[in-house]
Order: C-alpha cells, then sequence, then structure tokens
C-alpha cells in the first residue's frame, strides 16, 4: 500500500510533500526564523504545539517569542512547570492561580495559608533547575477514568470535580519527567492546560518569583521584551478588589467554573444569578455613598477598558446617587470626538480613537467650567456615521443638587480635566474582574471576558462578526494599555462589573458566531481558543438575566435606554 502523501506550504510559499504523522517540528528550518525563537506554530491558523503531527495538508507560520500568541504560549508553560516545580519539593501543597497584575500571575496556596519567603526561594530555586535540565514536556490523551484518578491522586479538587460535567472519553495532558532516575525512581508529573505548550522546560529562560501579599507573582516577559522582565508597577487598589470579590465567592461556594456547573446542575442557577446581581448593586451603592462623603464632588468620571460596563454601570450609579439626594446628569466623551478630519492617526494611518488627543479637551473643559458655574451649555453630540460633531439642541445646566457623570476611557487621566478642581471631582475605574477559574492551575483572563462581552454586543448592536471584532481586538488593547491601565492609580474607587455567571449566558451567543470563522481566516486560531474556553461553561438561559444587569447592555433587553 502507497503511503498517503499531504502538502505542506512554508511562509516562503514553498510547497512540499511529505508522510502523513510527520511533526511540525521537523520543518522549523523552513519558518523563517532562529530555532530558538519558535514557540508554537500555526497550522492551518491554528496554533499548535511543535510537537503536533500533520495529517492533512498544512500551511505553516511560526509563533514567535515576540508575537502576543507566543507570550501566552511561554505564560501557559511558566505555570505548568511551576506546577510541577511545587509538586517536587512539596506535593502535600496546592497553588492555586489568581489575578494577573504587572505582567506575573498572583498565587495562592489553596488552604489560604501564606506563602513563606523560605518555600517561595526553594520554590524558584526547582523552576530554574527544572529549567536547566531542559526537560521535555510531552503532549498526550488519557482515559476519562485514569483522568479522574490522576487529578485525584494530585490533590486538585475543583479539576477533579469539573470532570462530573464534562465527561469526553479522553483528555489530553501534559507531562514532564520531574526527576532523573531508573524508570521505577522516576516522578511524573502531568496536568491539564487548555493551549499548546512549549516542548521543553529549556526554553523558559526568563522569569521572576516575587513575595506578594499572601502569595507571590509569578512574573514573565512582555512580548515587546521577552528577553526580561520589566519593572513592577504595582496596583494596589486593583488587588484589595480583587482579593473582596475571591472571599465572596468562596463565601457564596462558587470559586470555579465546576462550582457553576455544579449549581445549574442542581436547578441553582438564578439563586445565585440574584445574589451575584445584589452584590455588585450593593458595591455600586458603597461608591454612591462615598461620593455623598466626600461633599464638595460635582464631577464623576468613568473610566474603563472596552466592554467593561461604562454606559450601564453610569446609570446604575446615577439611580443610587438619585436614591440619596442627588440629581444625576451623564455625558458621554464620544460627544467630544474632534471629527475624522482633524481625529489623529496610528503608526499605521488608521483613526486612532484611542488617544486622548481625539477629543476636544478645550471644549470638554469650557463647557465643564460652564456647568459648574451654573451656566446653560449647548451639549454635542457626535455623528459616527458621518465623523462630525453636530448640535442638535440640547443643553445643559447644573443645579445645587445636581451631579454629572462622565464616561470614557480617559476619564482617569488629569490631562483631561485640568481646568476643573480635584476636590470637584471623583474618579472611578471599572474592571471586569471574575474571581472564578477554570481550574486551580487554569484562569480566566480578564481580556477574553470582555473580548466575548464584545463579540456578542458588535454583532448583535453593530453588525459585525466575531471575525471583524477579533481583528481589531489588539489595536483595542494596544489602546488600553497606552491610555487606561498606566492611570488605575489615580482611581477613588474601583467597581468590579463582572458577573461570575455571565459567560455561560454569553456563551450561547458567541459561540455560532465563532464557529463561522474558517480555517482561511486568520482570526481562526483566536476562535479556536475561545471556543475551548466557552466549552467549558454550563448554559444559563438569557430569560434568567435581571433586565437591569450589565450583562443586558450586550445581549440586548436592558431596562436602560442607550
Amino acid at each position: 500500500m502507497n503511503e498517503y502523501k499531504i502538502n505542506i506550504t512554508f511562509p516562503s510559499g514553498k510547497t512540499i510533500q511529505a508522510k502523513q504523522g510527520v511533526r511540525a517540528c521537523d520543518f522549523l528550518e523552513e519558518l523563517g526564523a532562529p530555532r530558538d525563537e519558535i514557540f508554537a506554530v500555526r497550522v492551518n491558523n491554528e496554533i499548535c504545539s511543535l510537537n503536533r503531527a500533520l495529517i492533512v495538508d498544512s500551511v505553516l507560520e511560526g509563533v514567535l517569542k515576540s508575537d502576543k500568541d507566543g507570550s501566552e504560549v511561554y505564560r501557559r508553560t511558566l505555570c505548568f512547570v511551576l506546577a510541577a516545580a511545587l509538586h517536587n519539593i512539596a506535593s502535600e501543597k496546592h497553588l492555586v492561580i489568581g489575578h494577573s497584575l504587572g505582567y506575573g500571575y498572583y498565587y495562592t496556596l489553596q488552604n489560604g495559608e501564606e506563602i513563606s519567603d523560605e518555600l517561595i526561594a526553594a520554590l524558584k530555586n526547582e523552576l530554574a533547575s527544572l529549567v536547566e535540565k531542559n526537560l521535555p514536556i510531552e503532549t498526550h490523551f488519557i482515559s476519562y477514568d485514569r483522568a479522574v484518578k490522576t487529578f485525584e491522586s494530585l490533590g486538585l479538587t475543583e479539576t477533579r470535580k469539573g470532570m462530573n460535567y464534562k465527561c469526553p472519553t479522553r483528555i489530553q495532558m501534559n507531562t514532564i519527567v520531574v526527576n532523573e532516575g531508573t524508570a521505577d525512581e522516576q516522578r511524573i508529573f502531568t496536568d491539564l492546560y487548555y493551549g499548546p505548550l512549549l516542548v521543553s522546560t529549556g526554553m523558559l529562560k526568563v522569569f521572576d518569583l516575587v513575595k506578594y501579599r499572601k502569595g507571590f507573582l509569578l512574573r514573565f516577559p512582555t512580548s515587546a521584551k521577552p528577553d526580561e522582565i520589566s519593572e513592577f508597577h504595582d496596583v494596589p487598589v486593583l488587588s484589595e478588589i480583587y482579593e473582596r470579590y475571591k472571599n465572596w465567592g468562596k463565601q457564596v461556594g462558587v470559586v470555579t467554573v465546576a462550582s457553576l456547573s455544579e449549581l445549574v446542575s442542581k436547578r441553582k442557577a438564578n439563586d445565585f444569578i440574584n445574589i451575584t446581581e445584589v452584590f455588585q448593586q450593593r458595591c455600586i451603592s458603597e461608591i454612591a455613598t462615598r461620593i455623598q462623603s466626600r461633599g464638595k464632588v460635582r464631577l464623576v468620571l468613568i473610566a474603563g477598558p472596552s466592554s467593561s460596563g461604562k454606559t450601564t454601570s453610569a446609570k446604575k450609579l446615577a439611580l443610587e446617587l438619585e436614591a440619596i439626594g442627588y440629581r444625576p446628569k451623564v455625558i458621554s466623551l464620544d460627544n467630544y470626538y474632534v471629527g475624522r478630519e482633524n481625529n489623529p492617526k496610528d503608526e499605521n494611518g488608521n483613526y486612532d480613537y484611542e488617544c486622548l488627543e481625539a477629543l476636544d479637551i478645550e471644549l470638554i473643559n469650557n463647557n465643564l467650567v460652564d456647568l459648574l458655574d451654573g451656566k446653560v451649555v449647548d451639549i454635542p453630540s457626535y455623528n459616527f456615521t458621518l465623523g462630525t460633531r453636530e448640535y442638535k439642541g440640547k443643553t445643559m445646566q447644573l443645579g445645587e443638587s445636581d451631579i454629572l457623570i462622565m464616561e470614557g476611557i480617559h476619564g482617569l487621566n488629569d490631562r483631561l480635566t485640568p481646568l476643573v478642581k480635584s476636590e470637584y471631582k471623583f474618579k472611578l475605574y471599572l474592571s471586569a474582574l471574575t474571581q472564578l477559574n477554570m481550574s486551580e492551575h487554569n484562569r480566566i483572563s480578564t481580556s477574553d471576558n470582555r473580548l466575548i462581552r464584545r463579540i456578542v454586543r458588535d454583532n448583535n448592536f453593530r453588525g459585525k462578526s466575531a471575525a471583524e471584532t477579533i481583528s481589531m481586538w489588539d489595536s483595542v488593547r494596544r489602546g488600553e494599555r497606552l491610555h487606561i491601565f498606566p492611570f488605575q492609580n489615580n482611581a477613588d474607587a474601583i467597581l468590579n462589573t463582572a458577573l461570575d455567571y455571565e459567560l455561560s449566558v454569553l456563551k450561547i451567543y458567541a459561540e455560532p458566531l465563532l464557529r463561522c470563522i474558517t480555517p482561511s481566516q486568520r482570526e481562526y486560531s483566536e476562535a479556536c481558543r475561545l471556543l475551548r474556553f466557552l466549552d467549558a461553561f454550563p448554559l444559563i438561559p438569557a430569560e434568567a438575566v435581571p433586565t437591569r444587569s450589565i450583562i443586558r447592555e450586550f445581549i440586548g433587553g436592558s431596562a436602560f435606554k442607550y
């Protein structure tokens, strides 16, 4: 019988025939980059491990360490080898991954104990030792029953619980041999991760472990500077908010997707939704009380990254302020775009609507000063179709009990409102900081949460496909890193807009949109990653979402008018 041949096409355009089942790593020399800079490979626009066997005609492209996707592979692998290092030196202890902070992940112990400096030092040494040994990382499948036993033996209780609600016949696992010796003496570490890893530990050349609060930060390089660790900039108020929500999750017994699945299976999802919404509303009420306690505040500036729920949060805060005696009025910074003719462009020649200079700062400040002086002001609107500012007869005047709420991405930047006295301003930062984890060692990215929100909203209300939203997401994220995140510490308060049940609702809308992206599209790799991510979540019908929930901003049916 003749061997089946497949066609393999490289970035240069060169195509060869090869035996079915060859591995992607057999062709590193053809990928147009140094071997040590290739962290993974795109196979027909799906990001795969370099050990991936090629079984159909394949277009290959290297995923480099300087790529965003390469950075994700690096970070995921670093987390895996860290777990292996702890298992090697203290198998009775179990780490839990938390939120990201300053190009690092915050880790704590599962039992809540503080991690000692001695353990951090030992863990760092063991991690360095595993990297120095350059151990191969194997990806393989095991049976459901074997996976259950593996997670039980490793003490991964939440990962094990997840197997009660997702029951495939085989599970893809990652494995390394964590110490030397004869076959009988070898210790093998196996764990589950939702994406490809590097093929060897020796590729993890840059990392650090730094004591932080009760745990430590596992720090890693940026994609822009993949060979160095950047300077750490703490955002303590963000960590405090996250810790508050993490403690709340423990109190209500929902800390992972498996916990959420358990609630759904027991028909308790509606109760959890109500508790979640009430807790978030309570946080908004506390912020309103803080504004009142400041006495002189006349302007509330709300900022946050894309799809953080700024519009709905502004409306919900307005209700809370009204309940304690204010008469709130809301203005969007979008009304003050300079117009397409005057809008700055980025390095690629595209309009940069994220930069501060895209707004008419002079007009904003003149209007604010006049409003605070009690004058009547003509409020502009912006025609996004024509790219021009318009006046439609809308006026505004602030009375003695009035308070102005202005939302937009630059609210925390003092350059936005230099003519307004600081005692008149209250700055509120929004972040979708879900406290849920996928499992003990797999986190849920705030960015992923917001991206799925935006995919759903853009399709529902702006007629955009999932591919179009994904294609512009890197540009959106770049704008956030430049214009929002550097000013987080300027916030007087932070509101967490994530709702721990929301991805189970958004999944219903997002999955069909993501499945429409074909392997011939560049966005296919991101669609595959998001579909793997969403697959772990149970379904919750949209009918269960309250009409005043932030989620209604993205799926429709809100009691608020936008």
